[in-house]
């Protein structure tokens, strides 16, 4: 695939590969210390070399109604767009009062409408969190996919991914310095991206 403007490669190498495989990733917090943006910096650090990555930005969506089905605002015409250009989506998330942030949720609502136009159908999904919790996201994710079930997303199920976020253990820039967690992380990315793989396969985009 050529190369967008914004995209962030990772810098594991993945030596014989035909294909670039083009993710777009949430990140489900709006602050500006998200630990969970950080996260998704480590991920693309860790990443499979044929994964190339560009954020899909939610902070600017207005509240979604049923309003605007006839006439989509440029914000949520560019959002379904974006989705559209990607080959699957990773979803990094915290947890918010046992659920997902209300931005996102907002966000998926934006994607998945108007009636019959869900951009999420049948796209290769995954989805992870950190938390400074024992839980790491835990329940948030369940919630998370519970909407994503909905909106019909080919989520990746195993492994799961609920991270103990440690300042000591996670740099700003994404980098990981112990090596559990990073081993951990590159075989979550591994694995990710031979969930896209098959999933394309039988439903490529």
């Amino acid at each position: 695939m050529t190369e967008h403007p914004g995209t962030e490669h990772s810098g594991t190498e993945h030596p014989g590969t035909e294909r670039t495989y083009r993710v777009g990733y949430f990140v489900g917090s709006l602050s500006s210390t998200s630990i969970n943006r950080i996260l998704a910096k480590a991920l693309i650090r860790l990443a499979p070399h044929d994964l190339e990555f560009v954020e899909i930005a939610i902070r600017d969506l207005p509240l979604y109604s049923p309003d605007y089905d006839a006439n989509y605002p440029p914000e949520g015409a560019a959002l379904k767009d974006a989705i559209a250009a990607v080959d699957a989506v990773l979803f990094v998330s915290p947890e918010y009062n046992r659920s997902i942030p209300g931005a996102l949720k907002n966000a998926i609502d934006w994607a998945s409408r108007p009636w019959g136009q869900n951009s999420f159908d049948h796209i290769p999904a995954a989805v992870i969190g950190a938390s400074i919790g024992a839980i790491g996201t835990a329940v948030g994710q369940q919630s998370l996919r519970a909407v994503l079930s909905f909106c019909n997303a080919r989520q990746m199920t195993s492994p799961e991914a609920y991270i103990h976020y440690t300042p000591e253990v996670f740099g700003d820039d994404g980098t990981v310095h112990n090596s559990g967690t990073e081993d951990f992380l590159r075989n979550y990315m591994r694995e990710f991206r031979d969930h896209v793989v098959r999933v394309l396969t039988v439903l490529p985009r």
